[in-house]
């Protein structure tokens, strides 16, 4: 319960940082880094609780996203196998290079890239 809380205040800073840099610059606050270069976008995956994975994502070697669990998921787990932990990275790196933020991932995705059940 503690890390939803925990998640949900990250996201909600996240949400009220890029509101504020697209009010101060007029432009979206991660822009497609593919085309302008303005950005780096990287990942990392991690160990998360019970032997499980998560991931995170970095903008300019800076921590951006910090997803130790399944996201949308109840519990403290992350992904049983570190290949779905580097799918659904991937998809969310792709989500904010196309400038969808929060870069929110659905539990229809993650069975897509059978990264769950």
């Amino acid at each position: 319960m503690k890390q939803h809380l925990l998640l949900g205040l990250v996201w909600a800073l996240l949400i009220v940082f890029c509101t504020d840099l697209m009010a101060q610059t007029g432009q979206p606050s991660f822009p497609d880094a593919k085309k302008t270069g303005a950005s780096e976008l990287t990942y990392k995956i991690i160990e998360g609780a019970g032997h499980t994975y998560g991931y995170n994502i970095f903008s300019n070697n800076k921590l951006m996203i910090h997803q130790p669990t399944v996201p949308g998921m109840p519990g403290n787990e992350g992904f049983k196998k570190k290949e779905s932990a580097e799918a659904v990275a991937k998809l969310v790196v792709k989500k904010i290079k196309n400038g969808e933020m929060p870069p929110s991932v659905t539990i229809e995705e993650m069975k897509k890239l059978k990264a769950i059940e």
